[in-house]
This record gives structure tokens, sequence and C-alpha cells, in this order.
């Protein structure tokens, strides 16, 4: 079973206020605090679970989202959550995407942040494989040194690097090189974008390079009824870099469910 955070996981299981946060890469669900002590006030149950080999969750070689979907439907099942809504950022998307397609009843509303429904480009791949291969050589700190720079705008507080820097540094580089394999032979979720049926936010900093504004609204306009919220002054992870905008856009969502 994977290891999680979450808050209010005493509650019935089976309310309405459910949200399953998935984590970017190579990160841990320790990434979504601010949003987990905002939900926890509004007394949403709320859980935030880690991939495979980090942060306690068993390590496992080979895997695929598909595959971790399913795990994510165990973990659902463990704590009486009937439906959620999922919350996915940059790697967490794709396992949202992979959540939707193959559990669409276990998914109440998507709220897909700073991420992108295609499969990769060849050149993307090549440039996965060397990554691969630079942790496979020295370890987490080439990840950290290769995916940090890139997760917030420049001039960013550093107490936000080192807040990402120390997350990744502790996780198995053989756990960060299977995500990376995941990542790489992800499905492209391009077409089933206009069968999405369920409420769904698209997020995106503003000043995000991995996956840029412009990809967001070309989701937001593919996904049938989406709403699209630009985060102002925010990269990447942009939870983390604009907590209090990114939770005013989550909150905005989740109250505009219907009953």
């Amino acid at each position: 079973m994977l290891s999680w955070i979450g808050v209010n996981t005493e509650n019935d299981g089976n309310t309405r206020k459910s949200v399953l946060l998935l984590h970017a890469f190579p990160l841990s669900g320790a990434m979504w605090h601010p949003q987990l002590r905002a939900l926890e006030k509004e007394g949403y149950l709320a859980v935030a679970p880690n991939a495979w080999g980090i942060e306690g969750s068993p390590e496992r070689s080979g895997w695929t989202f598909d595959e971790y979907a399913d795990e994510l439907v165990l973990l659902m099942d463990s704590l009486s959550i009937s439906e959620a809504t999922v919350l996915g950022l940059s790697m967490g998307g794709y396992q949202a995407f992979a959540l939707q397609k193959r559990h669409p009843k276990r998914v109440r509303s998507l709220v897909l942040a700073d991420t992108r429904p295609e499969a990769d480009a060849p050149e993307a791949a090549a440039a996965r494989a060397d990554f691969i291969a630079g942790v496979e050589k020295h370890g987490a700190g080439e990840a950290v040194k290769r995916m940090v720079p890139n997760y917030f705008t420049k001039g960013a507080p550093e107490r936000l690097l080192k807040e990402a820097a120390e997350m990744i540094a502790v996780q198995p580089a053989s756990a960060i090189t299977s995500a990376m394999r995941a990542i790489m032979q992800r499905s492209d979720s391009t077409a089933m974008q206009s069968r999405i049926n369920c409420p769904t936010m698209v997020i995106c900093g503003e000043h995000d390079t991995l996956t840029p504004p412009e990809t967001a609204k070309a989701m937001a306009r593919a996904i049938p009824g989406a709403t699209l919220e630009i985060i102002a002054a925010a990269g990447h992870i942009s939870n983390l870099e604009q907590p209090e905008a990114f939770n005013k856009a989550l909150f905005a969502h989740l109250t505009g469910l219907p009953s």
C-alpha cells in the first residue's frame, strides 16, 4: 500500500468533500502542505499519496501510470473514499488523466495543474533518457540540480528552492528513475480530453516554462466546460510559490461542484 499524508481521514470517507492530491516529479506528497492545511480547516478529507519508492511507499520498478491509477483506487478503498476531487500537478496530472481514464466513477472532479495531455515527443524522450543516466551515475543530487531551477520564477524565495531540493535529495535514485521511466512511457491523453465529463479546472503558473500557459489554455478549450486559472507570479510548482492564489482557485472549484 502507498504511504500518504492526509487530513480529516477519520471522517466518513463517503463524504462528497474528499480530495486526492497527486504530487509532481520527483517530489513527494509533502509538497501539498499549504493545500492540506487549508483543506483541513474547511473540513475536507484530503489525502496526498507518495508514488512508489517515495517516502515509505514500496519501491517498484517498471511501473506505469495505469498501474498506479489502480493502486490509487486501492488506497481510496482502504479509506472508504467512494469518489474524490483529483488534483494532480505536473506528473500528478499525468496520473490524474490515467485515473480518469481507468476509473472515471471514482473521479468526482478534476483539477489539472501545470501539466500537459500529450505524450513525449522524441526530443523530450531523449532528454529524459539522459536524465535517467545522470541520476543513475550521480544519485538524487543530479535530480536536484536538473529540476529545482525549473520549478519557480526567477527571484523566488530561497526557502522554496531549499524545500524542493531537500524533498528530492532524500529520495532513492532508483525511485526517481522509475518514476521518470513511467513519465516517458505514459499514454497520450489528448484524444480523451473531449470525453471528460466531470467538472474540471485547469491551473497554470503564469511563468511556467515546463508546461506553459499556452498548454493550459489548450487543455481548457479541449475539455468540455473546463475553467482556467492562471496563477500570477508563479512558475511550475505554482501551489508552493503562490499558495494563497492557488488555494483560492481550488476552493472556487470545490465550492462550485454540484451537490
